[in-house]
């Protein structure tokens, strides 16, 4: 099953109109593209807590780590390099860190709050190798600049 990304756009839109709090926008968008996909085992926001730090914010699916420094794993280089990270294989990424044993690729999203700064990366993780195409990226970074970004 694919996404139906123009449905979860409007759903997703629908269900945080008005809303802006952080981290009830995080864990609304969180369980809905949860539940968008079965390639989708965890999802999830890391918060930046402090100067290149991530904390673990609203998630579906297993625990998560607790923090993650902007030097480390993958939601790290997202952090870091302020780009979506596309993994396909998180075995050949260097420093990835395994948070679930079971978990095969990665998406991970810059999520950028009003006035431009980075307040969080959005995690997805698959126990699928190569579960993600560049059109979820490119989708899901629309729901998130959609939802975050409001003006």
């Amino acid at each position: 099953m694919m996404v139906d990304y123009p449905l979860l756009a409007k759903t997703v839109a629908a269900l945080v109109e008005g809303e802006d709090d952080a981290v009830s926008l995080m864990a609304t968008v969180a369980c809905e593209v949860h539940h968008a996909d079965v390639r989708f085992n965890w999802t999830g926001f890391y918060r930046v807590v402090e100067p290149e730090l991530l904390k673990i914010g609203p998630y579906q699916g297993g625990h998560g780590c607790l923090v993650i420094p902007f030097s480390r794993g993958v939601c790290g280089a997202a952090a870091r390099l302020q780009e979506t990270q596309l993994v396909p294989d998180v075995e050949a990424f260097p420093g990835h860190i395994a948070c679930a044993s079971s978990t095969r690729s990665e998406l991970v999203l810059p999520v950028w709050g009003e006035g431009g700064q980075l307040i969080a990366v959005f995690d997805i993780d698959s126990d699928q190798p190569d579960a993600f195409t560049r059109e979820d990226a490119d989708q899901l970074a629309n729901i998130l600049e959609a939802t975050f970004q409001k003006s």
